[in-house]
């Protein structure tokens, strides 16, 4: 489990890296993004959807309050910082959409780990100032 680490300085960056991890993932990837709120998790699902060309960088926005946003047939973006336990989680039906040949990405999915897919992608993301965010992706496999 090598981890790769990444730094971007603004939110244009963030995306730009975003849509370079998009093109190296494989066609069904699953992604936790891990950070604190406002550490950059949703800016850099932008990127991810962007890349994959579900949607641009402006029709991604954080899906707190509806949970799941779908882009186009194959990007799929969960945010689970509204839900406080496992079975609210498991009537998602994430295993469904965890089976499809699609890019989940899952914000706040490191407080369910028991629900999340055992080959994963965590992108741990951290400011270290004001701009700049630390970004570490680590692959996690059977």
């Amino acid at each position: 489990m090598n981890a790769l680490k990444f730094y971007t300085h603004s939110e244009e960056e963030t995306i730009a890296l975003g849509e370079l991890i998009a093109h190296q993932l494989p066609l069904k990837a699953a992604v936790l993004l891990i950070g604190n709120l406002g550490a950059g998790k949703t800016t850099l699902a932008k990127g991810l959807a962007a890349g994959r060309g579900a949607a641009s960088h402006d029709e991604v926005s954080s899906p707190t309050y509806t949970l799941i946003h779908e882009y186009g047939a194959d990007v799929y973006h969960i945010d689970l910082y509204r839900l406080d336990e496992a079975r609210q989680v498991a009537n998602l039906g994430l295993d469904e959409i965890f089976d499809r040949d699609a890019l989940v990405v899952v914000e706040w999915g490191e407080r369910f780990p028991e629900l999340m897919p055992e080959d994963r992608f965590e992108i741990r993301l951290t400011p270290t100032d004001e701009n700049t965010r630390e970004i570490e992706i680590t692959r996690y496999t059977r």
